[in-house]
């Protein structure tokens, strides 16, 4: 089947079966170790904005003194510097190991649970031979789930520390920024906290520009998934020696996996065109978010309402909120792909639902 004539597989149907089945890692004996390294993470977290909250006002501090020329403070500076790194990086590193010791017991739990399933009264032969079912399960049982449950615990911690930096450096920019004075029409006015309102109206530009350019992510990466599990079903085929159903007895028994081949390239290139979009937009972010906030601060330093430590930290705080409200811009890309995972993990429990539900008329008893 051609791929873009393919109906995609990204659906809330799909990726809502597939969490009624992950979920129950949070449930019963298992429960303890998800809720522990939640609450890990969450302290990880506050933690480590707390470090950040103290980074952006030693970045007043240290420009501050550079301006005083005050070489003792300078020094008291670069010592509390390094001591914050120190602090940032064994977070960093802690946080590191929490989130991928959730995501390896996460992915234990359900890959043993879809290969149960999978295997129960030969679910695994059936699911093979019905027209229309899951192509190449052994795919979405190895590296579907594991994306599926990769991608949540970054993600969610991910959002959990945007959600908390946003917070906290709105304040500061509110704080920091002050109010710009200018003339309109002749007369004097006011803009108060205009620093916030302008982050505001950035990161509207660039999460509208990302979801402009990039909506179409997750059915391409669900295609291309797809292609890859054919290839690898076609590959099975030849090394086994069991021809394709499509395949004469003088048919080439390359040819399907030539022909899966160039599926899988082609949907890597429009893959491929896809991130080249969504880079124009994330690194252009990157790039300049910090820069934007500097020149938003020039007026105030001209009039000398504002010091070189305070446009300092200002632009920093700009930088962490833009970082903070742009988190889709930044993750479009892996989101995507764990929706296209998700959905095809939950494609195919469904697959196993029905047969379940079959087995079950053909058990009950007549009448029932």
């Amino acid at each position: 089947m051609n791929g873009d004539d393919a109906p995609s597989a990204v659906g809330r149907k799909p990726v809502r079966r597939f969490w009624r089945t992950a979920l129950g890692f949070w449930k019963g004996e298992t429960a303890w170790l998800p809720w522990a390294l939640i609450g890990l993470l969450v302290v990880l977290v506050v933690t480590q904005l707390l470090v950040q909250y103290r980074l952006n006002l030693w970045n007043r501090d240290f420009f501050n003194a550079l301006e005083r020329r005050d070489g003792r403070d300078i020094v008291s500076q670069t010592w509390l510097l390094l001591a914050l790194a120190a602090a940032s990086i064994a977070l960093a590193s802690t946080a590191v190991w929490g989130r991928m010791t959730f995501q390896r017991r996460w992915r234990e739990w359900l890959t043993r649970r879809l290969i149960d399933l999978w295997l129960a009264h030969d679910n695994y032969r059936l699911l093979d031979g019905g027209p229309g079912e899951p192509q190449l399960a052994e795919y979405r049982i190895a590296e579907d789930a594991r994306i599926a449950t990769d991608a949540p615990i970054d993600l969610a911690v991910g959002l959990l520390s945007s959600i908390l930096t946003a917070a906290t450096f709105v304040a500061v920019l509110w704080n920091v920024g002050g109010s710009l004075h200018f003339h309109l029409l002749g007369r004097a006015a006011e803009l108060p906290g205009y620093l916030v309102f302008a982050s505001i109206a950035y990161a509207m530009l660039t999460t509208g520009a990302m979801i402009l350019v990039g909506g179409n992510m997750a059915n391409v990466i669900e295609r291309k998934n797809q292609a890859e599990s054919e290839l690898k079903f076609a590959v099975t085929r030849l090394r086994t020696g069991i021809p394709l159903a499509l395949a004469g007895p003088a048919a080439d028994p390359a040819a399907p996996a030539a022909f899966a081949l160039a599926e899988v390239i082609r949907n890597w290139r429009r893959l491929g065109a896809q991130h080249v979009r969504t880079t124009l937009v994330s690194h252009g972010n990157t790039l300049l978010a910090p820069l934007i906030g500097l020149i938003l601060c020039v007026p105030q330093y001209i009039q000398e309402t504002m010091s070189l430590g305070e446009v300092t930290q200002a632009a920093a705080a700009f930088a962490a909120v833009q970082g903070a409200f742009n988190w889709l811009v930044d993750n479009y890309p892996r989101l995507a792909e764990w929706a296209s995972s998700a959905s095809r993990v939950g494609i195919l429990l469904m697959g196993i639902d029905r047969l379940e539900a079959g087995r079950a008329r053909e058990d009950a008893p007549p009448g029932d």
